[in-house]
């Protein structure tokens, strides 16, 4: 995989276009220094135009990436590799992303509770070539997460904690929400909001360009 070439990469000016301290900490555990330059795209496409939740999220993760490669270049930073990702909880037809407050989150766990549904994220990829030109690639993933029956007290004691208030879903998989899960079918860092797996194999692809 990636891992023997990481000295080169490291040598790499690599940005991640989002403010989410798990991203960061998922793509560091590859050993990679990355820069964090949260984007400035409002996130506000409405995932109703969209043929699936993948094309929806990988839409919103191109708009952070677009935004940053557009400053970047004006400011004339040398940058080689901006990364972008967005997530969102599929459930029969329904998406949800981050709770607005915590009466929120209550309803979006209790429609969860009982239930498997999906995390999908979207990744979006911009990479320097040689010709200063950018090239771009994408992909989503699916973790299937199947959740506990929930009683609304267990609810609303999570909710109190406040964990759920920056996932998307309305929980966490690293921290309490964890208990509340019974399985998973797929990347565990996926339902944390990066694929880290699926993102190693478009790295080195990306890495094979600039050897070229």
């Amino acid at each position: 995989m990636i891992i023997q070439f990481l000295n080169e990469l490291n040598k790499k000016n690599i940005i991640l276009a989002s403010s989410s301290p798990r991203r960061k900490e998922i793509i560091e555990k590859l050993g990679i220094a990355i820069q964090v330059l949260p984007s400035t795209f409002e996130e506000n496409l409405d995932p109703k135009d969209f043929s699936s939740p993948g094309n929806y999220v990988i839409e919103t993760a191109k708009g952070k990436t677009r935004e940053i490669a557009g400053r970047v270049s004006a400011e004339q930073k040398p940058i080689d590799l901006i990364i972008g990702a967005d997530t969102c909880v599929a459930l029969g037809g329904n998406i949800f992303g981050k709770p607005k407050d915590d009466k929120d989150a209550f309803q979006m766990l209790k429609k969860l509770g009982g239930k498997s549904h999906e995390v999908i994220t979207g990744v979006h990829l911009m990479a320097k070539k040689s010709d200063n030109t950018w090239h771009e690639s994408e992909f989503s993933e699916v973790t299937t997460v199947k959740f506990a029956s929930l009683t609304d007290e267990l609810i609303q004691s999570y909710v109190n904690t406040k964990e759920p208030m920056d996932k998307a879903g309305g929980y966490g998989i690293q921290g309490i929400g964890g208990s509340l899960i019974e399985g998973i079918d797929g990347d565990y860092y996926n339902v944390m909001g990066f694929p880290l797996h699926r993102f190693t194999s478009y790295l080195l692809s990306i890495f094979e360009m600039w050897k070229m």
